[in-house]
């Protein structure tokens, strides 16, 4: 078993990112360290060929669900799609590819060269993203956003609820994030097989996946807790992004800081495959919103 490798899971609307972070990933990937993509098996054909000459190697997001000896298929496919697509990143463990795995989202494109060093302590267990989202907070104070305020004290204390752990609200987050199965496990083990609970039921209890790891990773100690900053720059939103345009902030200089940025694709959506949505009206809608800062 591999220590370590790079996980997207991806559909037809994110062809074309995913194609872009492939090439991002054999531009900068020092170690050689693998990449798989998964997509739905009605989506294969398309990835194939967005994908030909690159390593990303694919697999189907059934061949995932089936590695669990729980979590049945019609129920994920039952599932909202931002639902679904959680159990899925979050099983992907059970393949028994790594150790560790890279979890990426389609949008994410790597801006420098990077090693397993980036992502493994030197006792080859992960870096664990933890703080108190601070930055993010205080931004969406000083652009009146009351509502993500809100939202991260709601869904932090949901979760911490659920394992009994008082004390301050930490972000797991944001992706990209390093899991190991080990913590996955342990999961499974201390808190769904004694409740009769599969993922499938933890993430249709409490949508967030990030929070799920990472109060397991406190409550059980499965691995050593290596705690670090985000590993990528990640624009939540529009008026993040033109903020930092407007000080002249580039790739070049967050390179010194992160391993790669995220354009949130609700933004980006000319990436759209096979093309943005909507009526013209609703994209000049987009468009504008967008020039505007306010997506």
């Amino acid at each position: 078993m591999r220590p370590l490798v790079l996980y997207c899971k991806s559909y037809s609307t994110d062809v074309k990112r995913v194609a872009r972070l492939a090439q991002s990933v054999q531009r900068y990937n020092v170690d050689g360290i693998p990449i798989y993509v998964s997509v739905p098996q009605a989506d294969m054909a398309l990835f194939r060929e967005h994908l030909v000459g690159s390593s990303a190697q694919l697999i189907t997001d059934e061949s995932i669900l089936q590695a669990s000896p729980k979590i049945n298929l019609a129920q994920v496919g039952r599932m909202h799609g931002s639902m679904a697509q959680q159990v899925i990143k979050s099983e992907f463990w059970r393949l028994g590819l790594s150790d560790s795995y890279v979890c990426l989202d389609s949008d994410a494109i790597f801006i420098r060269s990077f090693t397993t060093h980036d992502f493994l302590a030197p006792d080859g267990y992960p870096y664990s993203v933890l703080d108190e989202a601070h930055d993010l907070l205080e931004d969406a104070v000083r652009h009146g956003r009351a509502r993500i305020v809100e939202n991260f004290a709601r869904e932090a204390t949901q979760v911490q609820e659920l394992f009994g752990r008082p004390g301050r609200r930490y972000s797991f987050g944001p992706f990209p994030l390093v899991w190991h199965r080990n913590v996955w496990e342990s999961l499974h083990i201390h808190y769904l097989q004694p409740r009769s609970m599969h993922f499938a039921d933890a993430i249709s209890q409490a949508p967030i996946e990030s929070r799920w790891y990472g109060e397991a990773l406190l409550a059980y100690k499965a691995i050593p807790l290596h705690p670090c900053q985000s590993l990528f720059k990640v624009y939540h939103y529009a008026w993040q992004f033109d903020h930092d345009s407007r000080r002249g902030i580039t790739n070049e200089h967050l390179k010194n800081l992160y391993c790669g940025v995220i354009y949130q694709s609700a933004w980006e959506r000319d990436m759209d495959w096979p093309e943005e949505g909507g009526t013209w009206m609703s994209r000049l809608n987009r468009k504008i919103r967008r020039l505007l800062g306010r997506i």
